[in-house]
């Protein structure tokens, strides 16, 4: 695993580097699980950060492109409207493997919507 708070960066390349950690970490999980509830409050530490604000800010791009697409929507554009409603699907990952990711949805969907 490379978590952000805890991985040091790579000197070549400047990525986290992943690390190992026992099965104590299962008891971690297993907290942060019960913890869940706290998901989208004030008290969501984790929701503080620029991947987590990117995130809800693709959710509500992603809505309100769907939903234009929906009111144009006719057999002639049924095709390219499901390409764009399966473009988040490749965002995957998380840090710079989810970016890589995002950079190019962003560049399928230009091309989709222009």
């Amino acid at each position: 695993m490379a978590p952000p708070l805890l991985s040091r960066k790579h000197r070549s390349t400047g990525l986290p580097t992943k690390r190992e950690f026992g099965s104590w970490m299962m008891n971690g999980f297993q907290l942060l699980a019960h913890l869940k509830w706290l998901r989208g409050t004030a008290f969501d530490i984790f929701g503080y950060s620029a991947e987590r604000r990117r995130e809800r800010e693709l959710i509500s791009e992603y809505e309100s492109m769907i939903d234009h697409k929906l009111t144009t929507l006719s057999a002639k554009n049924l095709d390219e409207t499901i390409q764009i409603a399966r473009l988040p699907e490749q965002i995957r990952g998380f840090g710079h493997v989810k970016q890589n990711a995002l950079a190019q949805y962003r560049q399928q969907r230009a091309q989709l919507t222009d």
